[in-house]
């Protein structure tokens, strides 16, 4: 257990150590709620949708623990090339405790990333259903958790930081923009509808909007199932690929 607690306060110094990555983390996030909450926030109220900014916000926090959960996995590659990772695993302590560490790390620096969209927000116009925050923490913790675990689990077994940025462009943005994050799923095509049930993010962005705001498409107990299962079996098989890097 005192190796897990070194390796998550270790990933959140990593983190607060580079200001410059708090800000430039924050800049995709902020784009997205300027430039689309104002720009099709007209045309989304006189389509009968509301305010788009209430909607928008709940995706684009997903968005900015999505990005950074994954991309933590980067540290994973960074640490083979240079030697650090090897002094992590010739230690005598499991790697599956270094694996659950580095993951709560990863995961506590999104949840992190999450909430600071959350109080950009509300500098902005958003304005959540209070009683619904802790709710809301519960899906983002979960969401950073899960995507943590992808990128581990996919930098457990590449060697390369480039084929690691490719592969997960590939997965990040399908997985992002088919989400409906950005879009009503009940009043989308049927093929959408089909793939964002498939798609673990519109769990959590379903999760967040109905307890910030209103509405609800998958309904709770389903937000909360394909979750728990997801982050559950996504650690599982991140444990087993990190076990099996060579040093």
């Amino acid at each position: 257990m005192n190796a897990i607690y070194t390796l998550w306060l270790r990933q959140i110094k990593r983190y607060f150590r580079s200001r410059a990555r708090i800000v430039g983390s924050l800049g995709q996030p902020v784009l997205f709620l300027v430039a689309l909450g104002f720009g099709f926030g007209p045309i989304f109220q006189a389509a009968g949708g509301g305010n788009y900014l209430q909607f928008l916000v709940p995706g684009v926090m997903s968005m900015g623990i999505l990005f950074t959960a994954v991309f933590s996995g980067i540290e994973i590659i960074w640490d083979k090339q240079f030697g650090f990772l090897k002094e992590t695993l010739v230690a005598p302590v499991s790697r599956t405790y270094i694996m659950v560490g580095r993951t709560l790390g990863g995961a506590t620096v999104a949840l992190f990333q999450g909430v600071l969209v959350f109080i950009i927000a509300l500098f902005i116009g958003f304005t959540p259903h209070w009683t619904g925050v802790p709710m809301a923490i519960v899906y983002m913790a979960l969401e950073a958790l899960l995507f943590t675990a992808l990128g581990t689990a996919i930098a457990s077994i590449l060697d390369d930081m480039q084929g690691f940025q490719l592969i997960m462009n590939f997965l990040i943005m399908p997985i992002f923009f088919l989400s409906g994050a950005l879009f009503p799923l009940a009043t989308a095509p049927v093929a959408l509808q089909a793939i964002a049930k498939i798609d673990p993010l519109s769990y959590s962005i379903d999760g967040l909007r109905s307890v910030l705001g209103d509405g609800m498409y998958f309904g709770h107990a389903n937000n909360l199932f394909v979750l728990v299962i997801l982050t559950t079996l996504l650690i599982g098989i991140g444990s087993y690929l990190f076990s099996k890097i060579e040093i």
